[in-house]
């Protein structure tokens, strides 16, 4: 219920219903004047703690920006470097933020506390004021009252009217200010309805407009909250992916971690005990040895693992030889002897274990006999992959998850056993039948793939791929990668270029079956590019792999159908048999590769053939070799589709070949170099090093393109 109005016409009669109503007009001030009193307190509370907290956001912001995300690995991906700048960008909207919230501080004094303060003092002190006076009128004239009601009426009649005249004057100033009371009462309530909200609705307003800001900042950074929850998801998933391989590798490392070592400069290194003659005898002494195969360079460094620290000096001898010390001849299990050009004496040395003596003899003696798998680049390979990618695009090519669903082992294995047949591939009209399931046929895919010797992109690009993929310009990564291929030898580069043709299809029909360019990236990266050796940086790598492959799916056409602008170095002899058309078919009888490797020697007794064999072509090798390696007219180079200069000098024997029988490859340089026949397939040769390896080992894993005169001279005889 509302207060009851002060009539002024009750003024003059004072009665004690007015001053009834009038005590509730006072009580209302006085509950009014402490609300404020309070409220203003409470609101100087409030602006230290938004001060506060300002400072505080202030500071964690600038926390956030402080700190830089530092990513395994030398290079970051895209999501990678999105999540790094993302604290950054957290910390830019928090200062945006709080800047708002100062402006509001600094104007919350002056639209609500200082007009409260002042609504306080001017309307409600006055009133207080005017209090006081109207009491001390009415205490006046109520006394004044008394002292005239008291005069004797026997006083004269002047002194009487003088009296009355003063009670007069003293009622009309209490009436006056009795007015003046009620008017002031009256309109200190009636301001409080506006003078004291409208501070408060000022506050609000700053308020509104502080959240409204955090409002606009929040739609301002709505893109790149999108952007970064894609990013975090990826890296999330691409975490769970690569914890299970990095838990996968610890496991196998736990369990033979020989087997798993780093790639090294060194080909052996690792802990050996040497045998040291002393006045005492002798002793056996830890040294941390390292050997590299091309300068046949041993280091030993005396080190103590208990200490931490080194035992001498550190020694490097070059190997002559190394021999297995019988166990009968030594009572330490493990032993071999080393034979050094620049030192006198024999330097026995202990491995480890069996297993680790047998390694270290291996680095030393030569390399492990080239492992031929079932799976190859040749007719059969090529018929497979085409098998397998008509039967996926005419009736799987809308399966959701294609690829990514993977086939029961047993019929993967018996399907590639059914296309792996020389009967079955030779039927190249002869497709799939439809009783296979497309999963089936996309893991039997995925798994001749990996069956293949090396990875269709070769263990000898697996790094400058990575690399191309970290460069932080787009278009330098397709340029890179588009030099790459391009030296990739044809048959590869043939077969990727059908490979990558079928997966942009798929990618075109990705609404259906679900499989992005990025989605086929994570399922062929670690197949197409799979390094040599399993390490976390390998692991680390997978990303990067498999940003290789998307690049491929979304720029097949220009990669495999152009020639790159700046070709490599080396590259052109790669590039004399390609032919720039888009169907993916096996290389042609003229345009078969000669591939030369090195076959290391599987046993003693082939050793020795090898050397009688050899033996007669020495002095031509020795005398020739320097020419080969220094000539200004290198090999590659100086080879080309139609060079009459490239012959097979075809040695008397009969027309069956059998392999190591050796003959001589005349090249344009003049150099004779002295080969062993490996294997005749269809119409080109493959053949390996013999007798200079070492001097020429660079030049041994090369593929020389060329096109013969006629089909298979050495054949004639």
């Amino acid at each position: 219920m509302g207060l009851p109005a002060l009539e002024f016409s009750d003024c003059c009669l004072d009665s004690p219903q007015f001053r009834e109503r009038l005590k509730s007009h006072e009580a209302e001030l006085d509950k009014t004047n402490k609300f404020i009193k309070e409220l203003i307190k409470d609101g100087k509370s409030l602006v230290a703690a938004l001060k506060n907290l300002s400072s505080a956001k202030r500071k964690f912001a600038d926390s956030l920006n402080e700190f830089k995300f530092r990513c395994i690995g030398d290079a970051e991906t895209d999501d990678e470097i999105c999540i790094a700048k993302s604290l950054q960008e957290f910390a830019t909207v928090l200062r945006n933020l709080e800047d708002e919230r100062m402006r509001m501080i600094e104007n919350a004094g002056e639209v609500l506390i200082t007009p409260l303060e002042k609504f306080r003092k001017e309307q409600i002190g006055a009133a207080k004021d005017a209090k006081k006076k109207y009491d001390k009128e009415t205490e006046k004239y109520c006394g004044v009252l008394e002292k005239h009601l008291n005069l004797s009426s026997k006083k004269k009649e002047s002194q009487l009217q003088e009296a009355d005249s003063q009670v007069d004057l003293v009622r009309q100033h209490f009436y006056e200010v009795s007015l003046e009371y009620v008017f002031k009462v009256q309109e200190v309530q009636e301001r409080k309805m506006f003078e004291f909200v409208e501070p408060l609705l000022a506050f609000l307003q700053g308020l509104f407009t502080f959240y409204h800001h955090g409002y606009e900042l929040a739609k301002d950074f709505s893109d790149f909250k999108t952007e970064l929850t894609i990013s975090i998801q990826n890296t999330r998933n691409r975490f769970e992916g690569t914890r299970s391989e990095v838990e996968s590798l610890m496991r196998k490392m736990k369990e033979n971690p020989e087997e798993h070592r780093n790639i090294s400069p060194f080909t052996m290194e690792g802990y050996l005990y040497v045998q040291e003659k002393r006045h005492f005898g002798t002793s056996w002494v830890k040294h941390y040895c390292t050997y590299q195969r091309e300068s046949k360079r041993i280091t030993m460094v005396p080190f103590d693992q208990k200490s931490g620290g080194k035992g001498g000096e550190d020694e490097a001898v070059t190997l002559k030889s190394c021999i297995r010390r019988k166990t009968d001849s030594i009572e330490k299990r493990f032993c071999f002897d080393v034979e050094a050009v620049d030192r006198p004496g024999v330097i026995t040395m202990q491995a480890l274990s069996e297993e680790d003596r047998k390694l270290w003899m291996e680095a030393m003696d030569g390399r492990e006999p080239v492992r031929r798998d079932t799976a190859q680049l040749d007719n059969i390979g090529f018929s497979i992959i085409r098998k397998c990618i008509n039967a996926v695009e005419t009736r799987g090519i809308n399966e959701q998850g294609l690829y990514r669903i993977v086939g029961v082992n047993s019929r993967v294995q018996k399907l590639l056993s059914i296309l792996m047949d020389p009967k079955t591939a030779s039927e190249t009209e002869t497709d799939i039948c439809a009783e296979w399931e497309i999963k089936t046929i996309t893991s039997a895919l995925k798994t001749y793939l990996r069956m293949l010797p090396g990875p269709l992109m070769m263990y000898q690009f697996q790094r400058s791929f990575i690399k191309a993929a970290k460069l932080e310009n787009q278009e330098s990564r397709i340029s890179e990668i588009h030099n790459l291929v391009h030296r990739l030898p044809e048959k590869n580069r043939q077969m990727l270029q059908m490979l990558m043709n079928h997966l942009a299809n798929v990618a075109n029909n990705h609404k259906q079956n679900l499989m992005t360019v990025a989605n086929l990236g994570v399922v062929f990266g670690p197949t197409l590019l799979r390094p040599q050796e399993e390490t976390v940086a390998a692991i680390m790598d997978i990303k990067f792999q498999n940003i290789v492959v998307e690049i491929l799916i979304e720029n097949h056409e220009k990669i495999f159908n152009t020639v790159p602008e700046t070709l490599p170095p080396n590259s052109q002899l790669l590039l004399l048999s390609h032919k720039k058309n888009t169907d993916s078919k096996p290389p042609s009888c003229s345009e078969r590769p000669l591939t030369l490797f090195h076959t290391a020697q599987a046993n003693e007794n082939q050793e020795t053939r090898n050397s009688i064999i050899n033996s007669s072509l020495e002095s031509v090798i020795s005398s020739n070799v320097n020419s080969f390696l220094h000539s200004n007219s290198t090999l590659r180079p100086s080879l080309n589709s139609s060079d009459p200069d490239l012959e097979v000098i075809k040695p008397s024997r009969p027309n069956s070949l059998s392999a190591d029988t050796p003959f001589s490859l005349h090249l344009p340089t003049s150099s004779t170099l002295s080969v062993t026949y490996t294997q005749v397939v269809e119409d080109h040769l493959e053949i390996s090093w013999s007798g200079i390896h070492n001097a020429i080992s660079h030049a041994a894993t090369e593929t020389i393109c060329f096109k013969p005169s006629h089909k298979k001279p050495w054949l004639s005889e």
